[in-house]
């Protein structure tokens, strides 16, 4: 789920950017791009895809022995949640022997393969093949298939957000391939 925040933080304004006739809010636009966002936000544990409206908040303090200033800010921010047990819509990125990598929003998540079928499953990989087979049904999903699956395990990592680790399952009526629900309806 998306949605849009007011929030306030610190950003650290190093020397090198500190320019004569720079506007400190010209300034700020750029360097937020590395200070807030494509980050965790510690408290919510939702990820900070975009921020825009700066504003700068008092004067900035210099701390003896660094040389940057630290300018307090207010800004908004586009935010993205995911909450134990939601259901996703995502797009399968990469397909290998133990499931499938599934992008939902800006982070990737896996769909192990035994959490696809009620049936067994095959994998076939090979050149220019690589899909997720159930052996039964003979339904599969492959790179750039379309799924709707719930989140069921979520270990977000704050330092660094491509490294969490989300779990998803498509087994309950209503989950899978875009092409299934279609068919099922």
């Amino acid at each position: 789920m998306y949605y849009i925040v007011d929030k306030e933080d610190t950003i650290r304004i190093p020397p090198e950017y500190m320019q004569l006739g720079d506007a400190l809010e010209e300034t700020i636009n750029i360097l937020a791009l590395n200070a807030f966002e494509g980050r965790y936000d510690q408290k919510t544990e939702d990820f900070i895809l975009l921020t825009f409206d700066h504003e700068v908040l008092g004067r900035g303090r210099v701390i003896h022995g660094d040389g940057a200033i630290y300018q307090n800010v207010r800004y908004k921010a586009l935010m993205f949640s995911m909450d134990q047990s939601e259901v996703v819509d995502g797009k399968v990125q990469k397909v290998n022997d133990f499931g499938a990598f599934v992008l939902i929003g800006p982070v990737e998540a896996l769909l192990h393969k035994s959490q696809i079928f009620e049936e067994p499953v095959n994998v076939e990989l090979g050149q220019g093949i690589a899909r997720i087979v159930g052996s039964q049904s003979g339904r599969n999903i492959s790179e750039s298939t379309h799924i709707r699956a719930r989140i069921v395990s979520k270990s977000i990592n704050h330092n660094d957000p491509r490294s969490s680790k989300i779990g998803l399952n498509c087994k309950q009526p209503g989950l899978g391939a875009f092409e299934w629900l279609k068919e099922d309806a």
